[in-house]
């Protein structure tokens, strides 16, 4: 299988075999998004110029010849509006854009009853469209649609415009209430099963793709759900967590349930996921390396150093926040320095202080569920670190396991497409076969008391300074 995953710093691509066996694999870099003063935005052209040219590298390896479908998971919460002739009209909005947070109470004011006018926050994507009939009316008039990311690479292939149930799920829910914010309910397009093949690969595409005509292309869906897929996740009473350039963690279970703050959504198989994602991850450790002058790939040489006694918290709030909380005005901040503190303290506590907020979703929603997650699920460039493992282990109290696939979006993809051309009877039957574990981290008990004690003190910290970060990013709109 041809798998792809567009992520938030890269387009990877591989070919896949039914074993889950990654034969050859090419990661293509993407551009900067330009982000400031609440703007986060990038250019969808720039996805399929890369596709093309990822996929046309993969072609020179021979097992390119028996490719028998394309499956591409993507980053989401990402907005680009389409014109009647499936061209992007505008920047694609991402998910750390928070310009709507400012028209969101003129919406919510607008909106009737409803049970989606609860999840509508700054990031939602009715928000942003509301935000864009208020400052890009132009924009918005000419608009035949809204799609997510990987919806504008699969209308390349096909030419057909359709999104997935799940990575559409907000905007579908939403779509009752688009009459009442003065937007056109048929800006959403078709929906479909992220299992489903929208169509074959259509003739008269450039390079190595017109050696792909007639092959199907799977619907596919977020880049979390092919990578709990490649975790072999998606199964009730385990948790999952992926740490890239942000966080995502979830609970799945076999029946719907609801906390505040947390995303509830149909994930297939009669399965549920209940989480969502975060504004931070191993983004946060880059962002210390570049402050202390210190190389991110030598993170298990700093983090074998000896600590202080005394440990320093960190609220890894650096961009505001999603899940739990969806405040974009929320703010990081490092507690309790003292000048024995050095880089080693830091990162261990930038290691803990994401693990705290992880612990405050499952804990959220092993709550609503009425269950305990029997164990974590680990993937993504932070499951790479054996201290990062062993820190969520501890501080979380739940076995933390680690996939043997480094690329579990792509395995997931690949699960999804073997699946969808009948290798497999089901996506259970396929993550068994091909989702394997390489490591097992178990909770140590002195540290999970330290962790307990160390959580409750995070807690607090919380609760007293968002009111203070709320004042300072107030602080930063206004002109110098």
């Amino acid at each position: 299988m041809l798998a792809c995953d567009l992520g938030g710093s890269s387009f990877r691509a591989a070919l896949v075999d039914a074993d889950g066996r990654i034969l050859h694999l090419h990661t293509t870099p993407l551009p900067t998004p330009a982000e400031q003063n609440g703007i986060s935005e990038a250019d969808p052209g720039v996805w399929w110029q890369v596709f093309i040219e990822t996929v046309s590298r993969l072609a020179a390896a021979p097992a390119f010849a028996g490719v028998a479908a394309i499956a591409i998971s993507a980053f989401t919460r990402t907005q680009i509006l389409l014109d009647h002739t499936g061209q992007p009209l505008r920047p694609a909005i991402l998910w750390r854009d928070t310009r709507a947070a400012d028209d969101l109470p003129a919406l919510l004011a607008r909106l009737p009853d409803h049970p989606e006018t609860a999840e509508i926050n700054a990031f939602h994507p009715l928000a942003r469209l509301f935000w864009l009939s208020r400052a890009e009316p132009h924009s918005l008039a000419r608009a035949a649609c809204v799609v997510e990311p990987k919806d504008v690479l699969n209308l390349a292939l096909t030419g057909r415009v359709v999104i997935d149930r799940i990575s559409g799920a907000r905007l579908i829910a939403a779509q009752p209430l688009f009459a009442a914010a003065g937007l056109n309910p048929g800006l959403v397009p078709p929906a479909v099963a992220p299992t489903d093949s929208i169509g074959p690969v259509r003739p008269g595409l450039p390079g190595a793709l017109a050696g792909l005509v007639g092959l199907p292309v799977l619907a596919m869906a977020t880049d979390t759900w092919a990578s709990v897929l490649g975790l072999g996740a998606l199964r009730p009473g385990l948790a999952y967590n992926l740490s890239g350039t942000t966080e995502v963690l979830g609970l799945i279970h076999s029946a719907p349930a609801h906390a505040p703050g947390l995303i509830t959504i149909a994930w297939g198989e009669g399965l549920f996921q209940i989480g969502g994602p975060s504004q931070t991850g191993a983004d946060s450790l880059a962002w210390l390396s570049r402050l202390i002058g210190h190389d991110v790939a030598d993170l298990a040489e700093l983090l074998a150093r000896p600590r202080d006694a005394q440990p320093v918290l960190f609220l890894p709030y650096l961009q505001g926040e999603r899940v739990p909380y969806w405040d974009p005005s929320l703010r990081g901040a490092f507690l309790g320095l003292n000048r024995r503190h050095g880089p080693a303290d830091l990162a261990h506590a930038v290691l803990e202080g994401v693990a705290c907020l992880n612990r405050i979703v499952l804990e959220a929603a092993e709550r609503a569920a009425g269950v305990t997650a029997r164990e974590i699920r680990f993937g993504g460039g932070g499951a790479a670190s054996a201290a990062w493992c062993q820190t969520k282990a501890d501080l979380l109290n739940r076995p933390v396991v680690v996939a043997d696939s480094a690329e579990p979006g792509l395995t997931g993809a690949a699960i999804v497409a073997f699946t969808r051309l009948s290798r497999f009877a089901d996506l259970a039957a396929a993550q068994a076969a091909m989702a394997r574990e390489r490591a097992r981290f178990h909770p140590r008990p002195a540290q999970v008391a330290a962790g307990d004690a160390l959580f409750t003190r995070f807690r607090a910290a919380e609760a007293a300074l968002a009111p203070i970060s709320r004042s300072l990013a107030e602080c930063a709109t206004v002109p110098a």
